[in-house]
């Protein structure tokens, strides 16, 4: 099997694209469809041991893909991650700013190491490789950058660190893409809502019951597929994206629109069906959260 993108095959040939936090989740999805599109992906992350397995999986589907061990939140690693890329790969097309994570916890519950630990990695470390691909090469010679922040419209509580760091990336994106524009860079950000990714099995297990209900507060009443995140991502890199630039695309099923009084009903067995909301799988080697097939 192969990535079933709704992409034109080759859409991405000749290019490098890089794909930070692309060892699991949307991440490595993205990466899996930026190589099937024909692009050289370049994973960044921390864990070398899942770069190194995503890596295989793309040369196993006949995509080519690199690896590229970095702490995004050091500045150091950054500058010589991305000089070390341009040195191997030649350019750097694209930039996929997926990298990230939190935890949850109340705001009266976050140490200031906690807090700085969730902006650093949110926010810092995404401004941080987006600076460099621009320096060093971007500001040249053009580019897309597409930088993942989350449903944080109305706020997050209970994840308060990683609401504020995303609406802070929100707002570099927006100051990236007007300051940026001169030099043939675009700036945008998807925002996932609930997606059934492999980061949903690293919340505790108490929080399996709130996981597995959320969909219920979603309108079109179910959770988004990895494969439709990587579908935005890909579209706002791609030429069809030429004129877009500083926006947020949301891929939430219309999560944020639900208020109090408003009598949402879900989706029926039949609406379901409908091709207009039907889940797109198009990641081949996609698999549901553990915490959502229990």
């Amino acid at each position: 099997m192969s990535y079933r993108s709704v992409f034109a095959p080759a859409l991405f040939d000749a290019q490098v694209a890089v794909v930070t936090g692309g060892g699991s989740g949307i991440g490595r999805c993205t990466a899996h469809e930026l190589a099937a599109l024909g692009a050289q992906v370049v994973l960044v992350g921390r864990n070398e041991a899942r770069l190194q397995a995503v890596a295989r999986e793309i040369a196993d589907d006949g995509g080519r893909a690199d690896t590229a061990v970095c702490d995004v939140r050091r500045e150091e690693a950054v500058q010589q991650v991305v000089s070390q890329i341009l040195a191997r790969h030649g350019r750097i097309d694209a930039l996929v700013n997926n990298a990230g994570g939190q935890y949850i916890a109340p705001l009266e519950t976050i140490s200031a190491k906690g807090w700085e630990a969730v902006v650093s990695t949110n926010l810092t470390g995404g401004f941080l490789v987006a600076r460099e691909c621009h320096r060093q090469w971007m500001k040249a010679h053009g580019g897309a950058i597409v930088n993942i922040v989350a449903d944080m419209w109305g706020s997050m509580p209970s994840m308060g660190h990683s609401g504020a760091a995303r609406a802070g990336m929100v707002s570099f994106t927006e100051t990236a893409a007007a300051e940026w524009a001169a030099h043939g860079v675009r700036v945008n950000a998807v925002a996932p809502g609930y997606i059934a990714s492999s980061g949903m099995d690293h919340y505790p297990p108490e929080a399996a019951p709130m996981l597995r209900a959320m969909r219920k507060t979603v309108p079109l009443g179910r959770f988004g597929t990895e494969a439709e995140t990587s579908a935005a991502i890909v579209f706002l890199l791609s030429p069809a994206a030429s004129f877009i630039s500083g926006t947020v695309l949301r891929v939430d099923g219309a999560r944020p629109q639900v208020r109090m009084g408003w009598p949402m009903a879900l989706p029926d067995a039949q609406a379901a069906q409908r091709a207009a909301i039907r889940p797109f799988e198009g990641f081949h080697r996609g698999t549901t959260p553990k915490v959502l097939s229990e």
